[in-house]
């Protein structure tokens, strides 16, 4: 296997081997996607432990556990092992042993996916922190990760992609790197000398707005205009539908005064097409359903399709109960961080994975009127027209939960 490093990804490996970089608290790697920097990061981070180090504690942390695993642990692994360390790992304590030459040093697996996050790793002492993805954990888990890096030597090593300019990461450490004593990576695609012309060229074309800024061009700026500029009735809604479907799903926001919006989906080739749904605005048809009412709308939408699972928002308690009473259908709560369901919609547009049928009339007017909180200074989507939007940002987090993708490997075969 022959692999080849750019002069920004072998500065991940050797920034720390030298003045200045040795005298320095850590670094932050930021930019576009897929632009190499966390296969660098992880195994410099290793190479960087072993070497200063023997008997102590790290943390590797991501957005969760499970990401921390995908992202990272299975190419850290095998690339370790290459370079001839050792390496047991103890999965039902989230942890990895890793020796070379008699020095073994111990490494913790981390998610940061709310506030709460913080008290898993309070009380530990670290000889130093690596945060993939630094951007999309809470603050309070950031910084109370680096406050354990309370060993002499400990650096912090930070790998994301941008966010919002006014994000908490870009004011309070992004732009006081060098007060930190941080060293400052920027990252563009250019930077991986894995990805063909063809293949960068195929990013560029899977973005547009606020998303090409920041995953193609690595810019921290604010989100404006259209959440999903991308949508066009020319490329996503399809007239003419398959006759044939793998497994079917449901996808449900659940309003009583607000409008109730459920989306049927059926999966071909690789394609996920919203084939009808059950919308109902109560200010619109002047009157309020019931629970009941509207699980037989739920019934209605199905006919005799028996779906995998429903997703419902898992605030609608009183509605996934009455579900749950009829016994027909199986809830899966769905997962409500609003800005990574955007993303994940966005991503399944850009790539043609999702077509909605011109019956979804709802759903494709959604589409053309759902924008950005001008005036937010963090991304946040103005609350109108956002039922049906809820509902397919449900579907796409639920469905893209297991995989990554725009996963490209960042090695030469």
């Amino acid at each position: 296997m022959k692999i080849s490093f750019s002069p920004k990804q072998l500065t991940i490996f050797r920034w720390w081997t030298s003045p200045p970089g040795e005298e320095l608290d850590g670094i932050i790697c930021d930019g576009a996607v897929r632009s190499g920097k966390t296969m660098c990061m992880s195994l410099s981070f290793v190479m960087w432990a072993q070497t200063n180090f023997s008997g102590r504690s790290f943390a590797i942390c991501g957005k969760t556990i499970a990401s921390v695993r995908r992202n990272i642990i299975g190419t850290l692994t095998e690339m370790s092992k290459k370079a001839g360390f050792s390496v047991d790992e103890c999965l039902s304590k989230n942890y990895l042993d890793i020796s070379l030459g008699g020095v073994s040093n111990r490494f913790y697996i981390f998610g940061g996916r709310d506030e709460s996050s913080a008290a898993l790793i309070q009380g530990m002492t670290l000889a130093g922190v690596l945060f993939d993805e630094a951007a999309l954990m809470p603050r309070s888990f950031v910084e109370q990760a680096a406050a354990r890096c309370s060993v002499s030597g400990s650096k912090l090593w930070f790998n994301c992609n941008p966010e919002s300019a006014y994000h908490w990461f870009k004011r309070e450490w992004v732009d006081k790197a060098t007060e930190k004593r941080l060293m400052y990576v920027h990252f563009t695609l250019d930077d991986n000398p894995s990805l063909s012309p063809q293949v960068k060229e195929r990013y560029r074309r899977l973005y547009s707005g606020a998303f090409y800024e920041r995953f193609i061009l690595g810019r921290w700026v604010n989100a404006d205009g259209l959440v999903y500029p991308m949508f066009s009735e020319k490329d996503h809604v399809a007239n003419k539908l398959p006759t044939k479907f793998e497994k079917y799903i449901v996808s449900c926001d659940y309003g009583t005064v607000n409008p109730s919006s459920f989306g049927l989906w059926g999966l071909s080739g690789g394609v996920w097409y919203r084939l009808r749904e059950y919308y109902y605005d109560s200010r619109r048809e002047g009157f309020q359903r019931t629970d009941e009412e509207h699980y037989a709308g739920l019934e209605r939408l199905c006919g005799d399709i028996q779906p995998e699972k429903v997703i419902c928002d898992p605030s609608a308690a009183s509605f996934i109960a009455a579900v749950r009473a009829h016994g027909r259908f199986k809830i899966a709560k769905a997962d409500n961080d609003v800005i990574s369901g955007i993303r994940r919609v966005a991503d399944m547009l850009s790539c043609g994975t999702i077509k909605i049928s011109p019956a979804c009339a709802d759903c494709i007017r959604e589409f053309a009127l759902y924008r950005w909180d001008d005036s937010a200074a963090a991304d946040r989507p103005v609350k109108e027209n956002d039922h049906a939007m809820d509902d397919v940002r449900y579907f796409a987090a639920e469905v893209s939960r297991s995989e990554d993708p725009f996963f490209v490997l960042s090695l030469q075969r």
